[in-house]
């Protein structure tokens, strides 16, 4: 079903907020975050969010990260830099993971090859975590808080690092844990269950498919647009998915490409976790 009609150029980065519960979403190309009763523009680019607390978003933008006022609008000067002397690159997928640190990948804004990187921001502290990356997304946490999720998208292959239970940096290399390249699958943004499903939308497929632990297909669900871009649960039990889509290079075809979706009942997701600045 259509959870809200407003076409989003390139529609990404969902967050439930807990406290609120209200969802909200980007439009990267258009510079603007939405929320179903109100939508905020800015002149940069802006792409993900975590929840600080009931009235402040921490955001991604093509410079960095700044804290978002929700009641009065407001966009701060950015708390810590990225990328900000590159202006070729913005920000895309981002997540806060168990321990309060802000995980955000940035890419080309022409999707130049390697441009990016995925990078963590945690108590101060900003690190590269991930070079020459062309397409950053589906950054996601598992519910036992043992792994990180991400992928370049077109390498069609998602990996899967071990993190460190004290403070949740990485730990040890990344490996293959999903490839999609046998079935020219493209996974954009994802988002673990509470069960450990792995749902990822997939670009340019009008679908979001569900991955158990072991990789396995166990879900997939038509979504009616072509570029299916990010997914998060939500609702008052957190068990309805939504969906962003994007009209992005698209001429003509399904006419909701752009709209964000909410598939209800599908799983029992995670709360978002809670950034820890």
């Amino acid at each position: 079903m259509i959870f809200d009609d407003r076409a989003c150029r390139l529609g990404e980065g969902p967050l439930w907020h807990p406290l609120r519960k209200e969802l909200f979403w980007f439009d990267i190309n258009a510079c603007k975050i939405h929320t179903k009763a109100k939508s905020w523009s800015f002149k940069l680019s802006v792409s993900a969010a975590g929840w600080i607390n009931r009235s402040t978003l921490l955001v991604a933008s093509e410079v960095g990260l700044h804290l978002f006022e929700i009641g009065t609008g407001s966009l701060s000067d950015p708390i810590t830099l990225i990328e900000a002397d590159q202006p070729e690159t913005r920000s895309n997928d981002g997540r806060a993971d168990p321990w309060g640190g802000f995980w955000i990948g940035t890419m080309g804004k022409g999707a130049e090859f390697g441009a990016g990187a995925i990078y963590r921001h945690f108590k101060g502290e900003t690190r590269k975590l991930v070079a020459d990356v062309s397409i950053s997304n589906a950054i996601c946490f598992t519910p036992d808080h043992q792994y990180a999720h991400y992928t370049d998208t077109l390498t069609k292959q998602v990996m899967r690092v071990p993190l460190d239970p004290l403070n949740g940096w990485p730990q040890g290399a990344a490996e293959v844990w999903l490839d999609l390249n046998d079935v020219g699958l493209n996974p954009d943004g994802a988002v673990v269950d509470a069960s450990g499903t792995f749902w990822v939308a997939l670009w340019g497929a009008s679908c979001v498919n569900g991955y158990a632990p072991d990789g396995s297909l166990v879900a997939s669900h038509p979504i009616d647009a072509r570029h299916v871009s990010c997914p998060a649960f939500g609702g008052d039990d957190l068990s309805d998915l939504y969906v962003t889509s994007a009209t992005q290079d698209i001429r003509g075809e399904l006419a909701n490409n752009g709209k964000t979706f909410c598939l209800p009942q599908i799983a029992k997701g995670q709360q978002e976790h809670q950034v820890m600045l």
